[in-house]
């Protein structure tokens, strides 16, 4: 199995940069209906996840935080409570189930470490569900 196979490259997915806002991104996770994103730097490198958890977690410990307020905070002030692990383009299939297996979804990287796509979990169980699943009638 190769990883192209079943990626979903960048320009399909969401992200949030590194230099947005928390109230950019409860916007964005509101829009969306998310519970985790990626988040890339100016650069398109990948820097970490996000999840709705963390923003909460933020809010819940900024007693005074207001919309107004969440304008001013940069998402890198946020504690991420349990980043994503990305994967290399060229990791084994072995890699992405081991990890797939703890996250919904992988964030891929090239060897420079720029974000190319997720694979998500969906995806690798319908490929091997379609690739070696025995037919049951």
């Amino acid at each position: 199995m190769n990883v192209l196979m079943v990626l979903t490259p960048k320009e399909n997915t969401h992200y949030i940069s590194a230099e947005s806002t928390v109230r950019q991104a409860l916007e964005k996770f509101d829009a969306h209906k998310f519970t985790v994103v990626p988040v890339i730097d100016e650069d398109g490198s990948y820097i970490s996840t996000i999840s709705e958890g963390d923003l909460l977690r933020f809010i819940m410990n900024e007693h005074d935080l207001n919309l107004k307020e969440a304008e001013k905070i940069n998402i890198s002030e946020v504690e991420k409570y349990r980043p994503y692990k990305a994967l290399d383009i060229l990791s084994s299939p072995k890699e992405i189930v081991e990890l797939l297996s703890q996250q919904n979804f992988i964030p891929i990287v090239d060897g420079r470490g720029m974000y190319i796509g997720i694979v998500k979990r969906k995806e690798i169980i319908d490929y091997f569900y379609k690739n070696f699943a025995i037919k049951i009638d």
